[in-house]
């Protein structure tokens, strides 16, 4: 059974549990398993050698998410070709797909753990109650170490764009 961590984060105040280890800063990344589109699925190795900004959000549809996405969409202009910016959420790839083409988004890949939670568990952001993943942020470097991690406490939060992209830019 997937380890559960409780006092960590919130929804609207209301506790939350988490499903899954924490990942810290030099940890191997953990390999995941999840969709790119309803047949496709990629991990971890897709992105061999590239330096990765993992955007995680609940569903691409909220005020937050959609501000976060847009924002790594705008940041992912000016990385490089070497940098994979990645939105997870448990979105159907359909509703991903919708999104992204009302909003504009082509830099950023979205990628939905909808069918197996893998990255949620193995990043420790399922959130048990709600089948969702919490809102956070790891940027990966690319021999796949961690290099930064943003666990949000309260998911209707900004994370700190900032840093993750000070992050990126250090690896690259």
């Amino acid at each position: 059974m997937a380890q559960e961590r409780t006092g960590v984060a919130t929804f609207k105040s209301n506790p939350i549990t988490l499903v899954g280890p924490e990942v810290k800063v030099g940890d191997k990344a953990p390999d995941f398993t999840i969709n790119k589109d309803l047949l496709n699925q990629v991990s971890l190795a897709d992105y061999a050698g590239k330096v990765k900004l993992i955007s995680v959000v609940p569903s691409l549809d909220t005020g937050v998410c959609d501000a976060q996405t847009r924002r790594f969409n705008e940041e992912a202009a000016g990385l490089g070709d070497n940098v994979a910016v990645l939105t997870i959420s448990v979105d159907l790839p359909f509703a991903q797909s919708r999104w992204c083409g009302a909003a504009g988004i082509d830099k950023v890949v979205t990628l939905s753990d909808y069918k197996t939670k893998s990255f949620g568990e193995a990043y420790g952001v399922l959130i048990k109650e709600l089948q969702l993943d919490m809102r956070s942020i790891f940027v990966i470097d690319a021999n796949d170490t961690v290099q930064y991690v943003e666990y949000l406490g309260e998911m209707t939060e900004h994370p700190n764009y900032e840093a993750a992209v000070a992050a990126v830019k250090q690896l690259v």
